[in-house]
């Protein structure tokens, strides 16, 4: 099946899947919205993209890293390279093949997590996953310690302050060896490991740890790929820090940190202030920026909200979806108390497959209700410029264009009000409510809200009784 065919044919099942109304054949879509399915298994992912996110009109999944890895529980595991052997706990690489072609069938492109920073933070000798032997400096027929810094900036090589640049990007994370990336050998190394995976299918990357390698170096590792190649660099922003991610923009996007964490000061103080997200001059301009609710890391470390804040944690979704700022990123994880656990597993420490059935470890919030909805609505509204803003107390509402209409009352009230908007007179379903469509009325320019607390509503002019 052709990718053109398969993106059209799971439209269809996305106006089918989320909600019960009619749809509109002439309304054109435009996908962007990326899911971050972490530590799910190759063969989860396939069978995910062919029954949910093709369907709910996702464009992309970002797989974890694909690499040989260190053996262990915890999660961190698979960020610790062995090898460049695309064989980890979350499967082979003939499994990984086969799930990059069943997503393309659904008319979902791929993205690997690509650990190319550093290699093992262990000081131990062991045997990666794949049976790979390794010490932290010597990785046989791949690295010797020559290609590793050494920085001698610090007393264990260990980046000590982030407002030293040399620091950040030649000393150690957290003891991980760190590669000599401004180096011939290293980064035709880093560029065969990636152009390996795209003889695989991938359509794009995200690049781990890219604060921690020079700008220049990256550009010198990504130069090669072939035109189209997706880059996505995780550069976190820091207060006052040298380092920055504008300096990164030269080689693709750049995940802007800061939108995920304004979101969650948003959303506890006053949500009409989520109008602003995206205007500030201190971000990275719209194209190039990759927003998020959260990821891995920042579930873990408390700096943004996670699907622990429940109700809080949709409306932040709902909002990332809504906006026209950057290119949305929705994570999906399992539940820990523990920040280094690690994935359910076999006796043998093979993850086992994801399941979003019952209640259980995969919090599947990709597939919330709120947030299915809210991807195939963005796919509807397309790049229409937000218009009809409104806020008060604890709600807020905004228009795009003429084609949708999104409401969020994060209050602990109910919201009853008559809003604006351009939509075109007649009646709606609500894309955020499962089942029978539950229809609202434009009538004279004006829609008529009564909207639970914690509760948001969308409607858009391909859901239509």
């Amino acid at each position: 099946m052709t990718r053109l065919l398969a993106r059209a044919t799971a439209l269809v099942g996305a106006l089918l899947l989320l909600a019960a109304c009619g749809g509109t054949p002439d309304v054109p879509e435009r996908r962007d919205v990326g899911v971050q399915l972490f530590q799910w298994t190759w063969d989860a992912i396939a069978a995910e993209c062919t029954d949910t996110l093709g369907p709910a009109g996702y464009a992309r999944v970002v797989t974890s890293p694909p690499q040989e890895h260190v053996v262990g529980e915890p999660w961190w595991t698979a960020y610790q390279p062995v090898s460049y052997r695309v064989e980890s706990r979350l499967g082979t690489r003939e499994q990984y093949a086969a799930m990059v072609e069943t997503c393309h069938d659904a008319g979902v492109d791929v993205w690997a997590d690509a650990v190319v920073n550093h290699m093992t933070g262990q000081d131990t000798p062991g045997n990666g996953w794949a049976g790979s032997p390794y010490e932290h400096y010597e990785y046989p027929d791949t690295w010797t310690d020559a290609d590793f810094h050494h920085c001698g900036l610090t007393a264990n090589d260990d980046i000590a302050s982030y407002q030293d640049a040399a620091q950040v990007q030649t000393c150690e994370l957290v003891n991980l060896a760190d590669l000599a990336t401004e180096t011939d050998r290293v980064r035709s190394t880093i560029a065969a490991y990636l152009e390996d995976l795209l003889s695989l299918g991938i359509d794009g990357f995200r690049i781990d740890a890219a604060k921690h390698m020079a700008p220049e170096d990256i550009a010198a590792i990504v130069a090669g790929l072939p035109e189209g190649t997706g880059v996505a660099q995780e550069v976190i922003r820091g207060s006052g820090e040298p380092i920055t991610p504008e300096q990164y923009l030269g080689n693709g996007q750049v995940y802007e940190f800061a939108y995920g964490k304004e979101l969650q000061s948003v959303l506890a103080g006053s949500p009409g202030r989520a109008l602003d997200l995206g205007t500030s001059a201190t971000w990275v301009p719209s194209d190039q920026a990759v927003v998020f609710v959260d990821n891995h890391d920042t579930e873990r470390n408390g700096s943004t909200l996670s699907y622990a804040d429940g109700e809080q944690y949709a409306l932040a979704n709902v909002l990332m979806l809504a906006g026209s700022y950057g290119t949305p990123v929705v994570y999906s994880g399992y539940a820990f108390s523990d920040r280094d656990a690690g994935p359910p597993q076999d006796g043998d420490g093979k993850v086992l497959d994801a399941g979003c059935e019952q209640d259980g470890d995969w919090v599947c919030q990709h597939r919330w209700p709120a947030i299915t909805g809210m991807v195939g609505w963005r796919n509807v509204v397309g790049d229409a410029p937000r218009v009809d803003e409104w806020s008060e107390g604890d709600a807020v509402a905004f228009g795009r264009g003429e084609r949708g209409f999104v409401v969020v009352n994060a209050g602990d009230d109910e919201l009853r009000t008559d809003l604006a908007t351009s939509l075109p007179d007649g009646d709606y379903c609500d894309v955020l409510v499962t089942g029978d469509c539950a229809s609202a009325t434009v009538r004279d320019g004006t829609i008529t809200v009564t909207i639970p607390p914690h509760t948001p509503a969308a409607w858009d002019i391909a859901h239509r009784p």
